[in-house]
């Protein structure tokens, strides 16, 4: 594969920021002219990081760039600092990642690099924090994405977060919810926003107007596989049609990571049609 490290000035985040992209390679059998002037439009698997990772987490830690590889899919990596991919406008000079993601990371590599803006060729995928942002991305802008794959993540009913709820899940007292609620203007305008992804599929799921889903988790991931649990029965309950991939014995771990990507590269349908040079 080729290997991108590309690094520009963002204007949503008001710092220079580097990605890395994973590009197909040629096949041996093609020369350079009819491979790099062929205009093909590649598929695309938007990778997001957890929490204290950056653009360098999945190639360091998983086989991605193998997997690519044998699909012909390019592959996208942002750093997000500890953002949960949201809007922090009272950061620094501002760092609002959210909007950064779909208003500018997304336009340049449509823009510049050989990649299919069609919907049926993006998919998105992340683990931890990058699970959240997934399915965040994925419940808001339905229109882009084909499938979603969510690793070690799951929505949570904000009706929880209410203070004095007897299942309160988060405590509205941590500074870093405290900062959360203070950007999206208040407790009420959270519970109203792109936040709310657990609102957001009830609302969708009818209408059919879900990208294609899958979830996974570990079931030694304490607490998370409870909640992954709930979510999957809810999910039923409402008639949503999902794709569920947890095993025995895995944690939060990268070890169960590179397990649930190779897994979610076959829920999107992608075929193994790829170069996959063996040197």
């Amino acid at each position: 594969m080729s290997l991108l490290t590309y690094n520009f000035e963002s204007q949503y985040l008001n710092n220079n920021h580097t990605i890395t992209v994973i590009l197909p390679d040629k096949k041996r059998d093609v020369s350079p002219e009819e491979f790099y002037l062929s205009g093909t439009k590649y598929k695309v698997l938007w990778l997001l990081h957890g929490t204290f990772g950056d653009h360098t987490d999945w190639i360091r830690k998983t086989n991605i760039e193998l997997y690519a590889a044998e699909k012909n899919l390019v592959v996208v990596c942002p750093s997000a600092l500890n953002s949960n991919y949201s809007n922090w406008p009272d950061a620094m000079m501002g760092y609002n990642m959210y909007d950064y993601f779909t208003k500018e990371l997304m336009p340049l590599i449509y823009g510049w690099m050989p990649v299919s803006d069609k919907r049926e060729d993006n998919f998105i995928a992340g683990l931890s924090m990058g699970g959240r942002g997934t399915i965040k991305f994925a419940v808001n802008y339905p229109e882009l994405f084909s499938a979603a794959a969510v690793f070690s993540a799951v929505p949570v009913p904000f009706d929880e977060l209410r203070p004095g709820h007897p299942c309160m899940i988060m405590d509205t007292n941590n500074p870093r919810m405290v900062q959360t609620i203070h950007n999206a203007g208040g407790f009420d305008a959270y519970i109203n926003s792109e936040e709310n992804v657990w609102a957001l599929i009830d609302k969708l799921a009818p209408a059919g107007k879900l990208p294609r889903l899958m979830f996974a988790c570990g079931h030694e991931d304490t607490l998370l596989y409870e909640r992954y649990q709930i979510f999957q029965k809810h999910c039923t309950e409402i008639g949503l049609n999902v794709t569920w991939f947890d095993l025995p014995e895995y944690k939060h771990e990268w070890r169960f990571w590179d397990l649930a990507i190779q897994r979610a590269l076959d829920f999107f349908g992608l075929d193994e049609n790829g170069c996959g040079n063996p040197f």
